[in-house]
């Protein structure tokens, strides 16, 4: 089991189906705090682990509880909508004959209004959709109608929000242009969200915890920064092996456009995209990018220099490269060198060296 939290804690999933040709067997106990990503290729079991946690599906041998408050196990099984969640599908599935207003108003007058919960003014704001609330779902387009599908979902007052790919039908624009309301709800949202993607992108930017699944078992589960890290993860985000690393805006130079990033470990310079200072943000360090030294130079092109240690060596799938796991700080980073580099440097776990990082870019 991933013990992130406890099992009277934590939202727990223990399930067996069987269909003809596919199998679901997990085992898991997630945080009920941020965004746990449920990540892999079309018919990995993610939609089918999250139609089970939802009630839209029961496993023939199953457990599932949120809080300590069980929904299945044994012959118990707790219906759909007697569990306090929000869902949020692929399509928007509005009510086609009510206005946004009116679809929100529905979701309002199903509210579970026994805690204290979302009022409709910041739901609106939150989704930047007030400027839609008297337009039918046909006058909008996806991303329009994928925000006020959230707002709907966010207005019935859930202690948990599922979500399943909720960009998937969208093109890459209209993604990019919900992605930020996406991290806005990271962000505001006191509320646990079980967010279903095949997306490196969409990972990138909003998990907290990622679950990869392939062939309905868990590859890995963990915090993004640690899974992403580890050398053996089977994970990779977009071209190449890399991590996420959580920072802050701390610095600006005007002068040659640059802003500097902090986290637990350092200070990266980065190209200055307009973040303001104190702004949270996620940066990625792609393994390709740092190369290793015993010594600091400074007679190079290369400005994010910084000392690490070496955590672990493994070879690299590719012939002739290493990839290495350094530590900066409380902060965990890959670097890919070829075999023979790591030979001449004679590197060892608890070696200490300088990490000189080529590139870094925050993930926008």
């Amino acid at each position: 089991m991933n013990d992130y939290t406890s099992e009277q804690n934590g939202l727990v999933a223990r399930l067996k189906l069987d269909y003809p040709g596919f199998s679901l067997d997990v085992n898991l106990n997630l945080p009920t705090s941020g965004v746990t990503v449920l990540f892999g290729h079309s018919g990995s079991g993610k939609t089918t682990l999250l139609r089970c946690i939802a009630g839209l599906e029961r496993a023939a041998q199953g457990h599932i509880s949120f809080q300590g408050e069980v929904w299945q196990d044994g012959d118990r099984f707790v219906a759909t909508h007697k569990r306090p969640i929000g869902y949020v599908f692929q399509e928007a599935s509005l009510f086609p004959h009510l206005n946004a207003r009116g679809n929100l108003d529905f979701a309002r007058r199903r509210a579970d209004n026994s805690r204290a919960g979302i009022d409709l003014d910041f739901a609106v704001q939150l989704l930047g959709i007030g400027h839609l609330l008297g337009r039918y779902p046909a006058q909008l387009s996806g991303g329009e109608r994928q925000r006020v599908a959230i707002a709907r979902a966010l207005l019935i007052n859930p202690r948990l929000l599922l979500m399943d790919e909720p960009l998937a039908s969208l093109d890459q624009a209209r993604k990019q242009e919900i992605l930020p309301y996406l991290e806005n709800l990271r962000k505001e949202l006191d509320l646990p969200i079980v967010y279903v993607s095949h997306s490196a992108e969409e990972v990138a930017r909003l998990a907290d915890v990622i679950v990869a699944m392939d062939n309905g078992k868990v590859l890995a589960c963990g915090p993004l920064g640690e899974t992403l890290s580890r050398l053996d993860s089977p994970i990779k985000l977009g071209e190449d092996t890399g991590v996420v690393v959580e920072a802050t805006i701390s610095a600006r130079d005007a002068t040659w456009h640059l802003a500097e990033a902090s986290f637990a470990g350092g200070a990266l310079w980065l190209r200055d995209t307009g973040h303001p200072l104190q702004d949270r943000v996620r940066i990625r360090v792609l393994a390709r990018d740092v190369s290793l030294s015993l010594s600091h130079h400074a007679d190079t092109s290369i400005v994010n220099v910084l000392p690490a240690t070496v955590m672990e060596i493994a070879t690299d799938q590719q012939q002739g490269l290493a990839l290495v796991r350094l530590k900066v700080g409380d902060t965990a980073i890959l670097a890919r060198l070829t075999l023979r580099s790591a030979h001449h440097l004679a590197l060892a776990a608890g070696k200490q060296v300088w990490a000189q990082i080529k590139s870094v870019a925050i993930i926008q």
